[in-house]
């Protein structure tokens, strides 16, 4: 559709690609029409506005809206738990922004309440800027009985003043946090979700009664799926089958082939629909760089055939980028390309409820968006409309079977 003022625009103008996915359906042959840093519309290639300038993407580039990644621990280089500053937040959201990220939570795992109070400082600072959305805090109010590469001796229980600093995300963006609900208060969950707080369900035992109580106080997430969880089983369906099965539970879900299977991923989309799977990468500083090992919490994480391990062999996170998974999503797992796209964009869009104007291409959304090549590979980004040609780095890989 063409806009009502077919003006020339300040910017970028009109980006044609021969395919063109606006956050819900295909357009081909099409145009993104781009003024002062918002969509204008999509427009046929021959019904571009005369004195629009023009941005051709190459034959059989995909257009879609940037990625939005809610779980990001490092990338370039920089892990956040090794500096909480906004400069750091900002590094590792230019980093991924190669990989076509548009907007990202890095997140800040398990540590003391000072250092993760010092992560919300920096979230404050940081967030409405650079790709920086607000920030995710996975832990530490986890269980220990499923801590993963989180360090045991820093799990604790949340308790009543804890609601005060964490009332700071308020000024932080969307953020996220990640907990496990059996071990919360009565009121906790409720309480932060009032506040705006974006709440899920991660490195927890929870059975399924407890995610429905929790559920019914707010809780709208599940931090990678199938991971740092019980399996689902016929009489105990836990925290995988209650995502599973409730439409109000948005489930992230890291689809690097060694996370989870191919097969569970294609059950969990069956299930819940890309409307209700969110892409994330879970990646670590050695995305967009070229480390081979780390320290993560004094532990020494090691990189091998795509797969980061802690000493004992616990997986440390993912060497995983968004497009990575995207691709991923559809070479290994089967799924549509627009399945994995929204999935990648829109969806974690809607679970932080900035959906419309992040996450699709409709008018008057932000002009973040990413080219892909006809093999799904990022050519270059806009946020704002401000265009950024991708930078070649030493590949992560598919890991594909």
């Amino acid at each position: 559709m063409l806009p009502d003022d077919a003006a020339a625009p300040r910017g970028p103008g009109a980006v044609l690609a021969s395919r063109i996915y606006d956050g819900r359906r295909w357009h081909r042959d099409a145009a993104v029409l781009v003024a002062d840093g918002r969509v204008r519309g999509i427009a046929a290639m021959t019904e571009v506005p005369a004195g629009w300038p023009q941005q051709r993407l190459p034959d059989g580039a995909v257009l879609a809206p940037g990625f939005i990644d809610v779980q990001i621990n490092g990338g370039g280089g920089v892990l956040l738990n090794d500096d909480p500053s906004p400069d750091a937040m900002r590094a590792i959201a230019r980093a991924h922004r190669r990989f076509g990220v548009t907007g990202c939570l890095p997140t800040f795992i398990t540590d003391t309440r000072h250092a993760t109070q010092a992560a919300v400082a920096a979230a404050r600072a940081a967030a409405g800027g650079a790709g920086v959305i607000g920030v995710h805090l996975e832990g530490p109010f986890i269980s220990p009985a499923r801590p993963g590469i989180h360090r045991p001796d820093l799990i604790t229980v949340p308790e009543p003043g804890d609601l005060d600093w964490l009332a700071d995300l308020e000024g932080a963006g969307r953020s996220l946090v990640t907990l496990a609900p059996e071990r919360c208060p009565d009121g906790f969950i409720r309480r932060l979700a009032a506040s705006g707080t974006r709440i899920a369900a991660g490195h927890s035992e929870a059975d399924a009664a407890a995610m429905m109580r929790a559920a019914a106080d707010g809780l709208t997430g599940v931090t990678h799926l199938y991971n740092a969880m019980p399996p689902l089983a016929g009489r105990a369906p836990g925290i995988a089958g209650a995502a599973l099965a409730d439409a109000r539970l948005i489930a992230g879900i890291i689809v690097d082939g060694i996370h989870v299977d191919p097969v569970s991923v294609r059950a969990a989309f069956a299930a819940k629909g890309p409307g209700r799977m969110m892409l994330v990468s879970d990646a670590m500083p050695s995305v967009g760089s070229q480390l081979t090992a780390f320290t993560l919490m004094g532990r020494t994480v090691t990189l091998c055939d795509g797969r980061l391990t802690g000493p004992d062999g616990t997986l440390a996170g993912a060497h995983l980028d968004m497009t990575a998974a995207v691709r991923n999503a559809v070479t290994l797992a089967g799924l549509p390309l627009e399945d994995a796209l929204r999935s990648a964009s829109l969806t974690p869009a809607e679970f932080l409820g900035l959906a419309p104007e992040h996450g699709t291409l409709t008018s008057g959304a932000r002009a973040d968006m990413t080219a892909l090549t006809a093999d799904l590979e990022v050519i270059g980004t806009w946020i704002l409309g401000a265009w950024q040609q991708a930078v070649a780095v030493a590949p992560v890989g598919d890991h594909a079977r």
